[in-house]
């Protein structure tokens, strides 16, 4: 048998996941010189890009425009994309170790982290990546319902996701036509009662993990007031 990685036994690679981890690894193999590849990627989902597609706010779109990259590398005819297969149900390892030289696994964190404090399990208490899908049109999440009949909600937790949970709460109708949110999240947040969002972080502003422009957008929006008791803003 010739030399793995030549045209006549090229490396055959197999990457399980087709979020942005997955692309940068098959773009990476794919433009390595002197090297003869193939790169079959699968995913339990029917489309890829993974958190970029679910997880990325409808109201950044300039971020999900990444997946042009990735589209560059799908067209390579070295590239195969295989949606709806799911590993351990439709696949397995030894599956997978008959056909590849290696298996590259990329699928992520798939489930939410618990705080185990008591209540976080009581109705109307949702983990962020429930919600976050949801509005993003996640087959898994969209039979999903959240209460929004209520005036005021509280996100627990002061990162980017946090900032992007209030962000879309507090968008109006018309901000939100101009996203690429899923057409039920949009019907559903345009008849919205929610008049109040309250931000709980554990510390303080120095500690605060969001980034500086996903808190300064706060300030932008069409119909939303921001407010933080001056206690609070001490370092």
């Amino acid at each position: 048998m010739s030399t793995i990685g030549t045209p006549s036994n090229p490396l055959r690679v197999a990457i399980i996941g087709s979020g942005p981890s997955a692309f940068y690894a098959a773009d990476s193999l794919l433009k390595r010189a002197n090297l003869a590849v193939a790169v079959d990627m699968y995913d339990r989902l029917p489309t890829p890009f993974g958190l970029v597609r679910g997880g990325v706010a409808p109201d950044h779109q300039k971020i999900k425009s990444v997946t042009k990259a990735y589209d560059r590398t799908a067209a390579d005819p070295r590239f195969r994309f295989y949606g709806n297969v799911e590993y351990g149900t439709d696949i397995k390892l030894e599956d997978l170790q008959q056909y590849y030289h290696q298996v590259l696994f990329a699928t992520g964190a798939q489930t939410d982290r618990l705080m185990g404090i008591p209540g976080e399990d009581l109705e109307g208490s949702h983990p962020a990546t429930e919600f976050v899908a949801w509005y993003n049109g996640h087959p898994d999440f969209r039979h999903l319902k959240f209460d929004l009949s209520q005036e005021r909600v509280a996100v627990v937790g002061i990162g980017n996701v946090a900032m992007d949970v209030a962000r879309i709460l507090c968008r109006t109708p018309e901000e939100l036509m101009k996203t690429d949110i899923a057409d039920y999240a949009f019907e559903a947040l345009k008849n919205s009662k929610v008049k109040e969002v309250y931000v709980l972080g554990r510390r303080g502003p120095a500690q605060a993990a969001f980034t500086n422009p996903e808190i300064r957008e706060m300030g932008h929006l069409e119909d939303c007031d921001v407010w933080v008791p001056p206690a609070e803003a001490e370092l």
